[in-house]
C-alpha cells in the first residue's frame, strides 16, 4: 500500500464529511480503545494484527480477509492483544443519509444492513481471492479520494456504489445457493405472472409475497437473466400496451389507467423517455396518419 495513502490513527468517533470517509491504518503502538457507538455505518476490512473485535457484547477473532459491518448505535471496540505485530485495516464510514441515498437508487443496497441487524451477524469471512477483489475496489476509492482528477466527486460516488453493491452481492449469493435450472424456472414464473397482472400492483414487496421469497432474491434472479430490473421491465411492458391502445383509439386516460400507471405525470415522463414524444403528440400523430 502506498505510504501517502496511509492515515494516522485518531480517536475521533464522528464524521467530518456528510457522506463518507475512508481510511487505511497501519499501526504499531495504540492505546486502549473504549467501547463506543456512532450514528453512521462502519465497514471494517481486516488485513493484519493480533486483535479481536467486540461487537454487541460478542467477541470475534479476526483473520485476513474478514469484513465487519457495524450499523449505527451498535457498541463495539477493538481488543488489542499484541502490538508487536502491525495492526493494518481499512475503515469506511458511511452516514445514514448517504446510505439512504443509495437505497433510493436501488433496494439492492439494503440486503446487507438488513441481514446484519435481523441476524445480529456482524462479521463475514472471505477467501483470499474474493478479498483481493474487495481490496482493489477499496484502494481505487482511496486513490480517487486523494486525487484532484476531473470528475473526482462523480467517480467517488461510483466507487462507493460499486464497493457496497459488491459486498451485498457476496452475502446474497452466499445465502442463496441456487442451481441454474431452479433460477431459470423462477425467472420464467415471474415473467408469466407479470404478463398476467400488468394492471395490478407489481411492486417487489407484492412479488415477494406471491413467490414466498425475499424481494432481493427475486430482483437478482430477474436482472441476472434479463439484464433489466423488474421495475424497468414492467414499465416497458406497460408502455408498449398503452402505446398499442392509443393506436387503437383508446383515450390516453383510459390507456394509462388500464395498464397499471397510478397517475398521468408518471405515465407522461415514462412515455416520453421511452419513445421521445409525449402521449398527446403521439395520439395526434396517429390521428393525422
Amino acid at each position: 500500500m502506498k505510504k501517502h495513502l496511509q492515515t494516522t490513527f485518531q480517536t475521533r468517533q464522528y464524521m467530518l464529511s456528510k457522506d463518507f470517509e475512508i481510511y487505511y491504518y497501519d499501526d504499531y503502538n495504540l492505546s486502549k480503545v473504549d467501547l463506543h457507538t456512532h450514528d453512521y455505518y462502519e465497514f471494517y476490512f481486516f488485513l493484519e494484527g493480533d486483535i479481536s473485535i467486540e461487537i454487541a457484547r460478542q467477541v470475534y477473532s479476526l483473520k485476513f480477509g474478514d469484513v465487519l459491518v457495524v450499523p449505527p448505535y451498535i457498541p463495539h471496540r477493538p481488543i488489542i492483544h499484541n502490538m508487536k505485530v502491525p495492526y493494518r485495516r481499512f475503515v469506511l464510514w458511511i452516514s445514514q443519509n448517504y446510505y439512504d441515498y443509495l437505497l433510493s437508487n436501488s433496494c439492492d443496497y439494503g440486503y446487507l444492513p438488513t441481514y446484519v441487524l435481523e441476524n445480529q451477524c456482524f462479521i463475514f469471512h472471505n477467501e483470499k481471492i474474493q478479498f483481493y477483489t474487495i481490496q482493489s475496489k477499496i484502494i481505487q476509492l482511496i486513490e480517487e479520494e486523494h486525487s484532484s482528477h476531473f470528475g473526482r466527486s462523480t467517480q467517488l460516488n461510483l466507487c462507493i456504489s460499486d464497493l457496497i453493491l459488491f459486498l451485498n452481492r457476496i452475502l446474497y449469493k452466499r445465502n442463496h445457493p441456487i442451481s441454474k435450472i431452479e433460477e431459470v424456472a423462477l425467472y420464467q414464473k415471474i415473467l408469466s405472472y407479470i404478463e398476467e397482472h400488468l394492471d395490478e400492483n407489481l411492486s417487489l414487496d407484492c412479488l415477494a409475497k406471491e413467490f414466498y421469497m425475499s424481494k432481493y432474491h427475486i430482483s437478482h434472479v430477474f436482472k441476472d437473466n434479463l439484464g433489466l430490473s423488474i421495475h424497468q421491465y414492467i414499465t416497458k411492458k406497460r408502455l408498449a400496451l398503452c402505446k398499442q391502445a392509443i393506436q387503437g383509439q383508446m383515450s390516453i386516460t383510459e390507456a394509462y389507467q388500464s395498464f397499471g400507471f397510478g397517475d398521468y405525470s408518471s405515465f407522461y415522463r415514462a412515455f416520453k423517455k421511452e419513445y421521445g414524444i409525449s402521449p398527446k403528440d403521439f395520439r395526434d400523430m396517429q390521428m393525422d396518419l
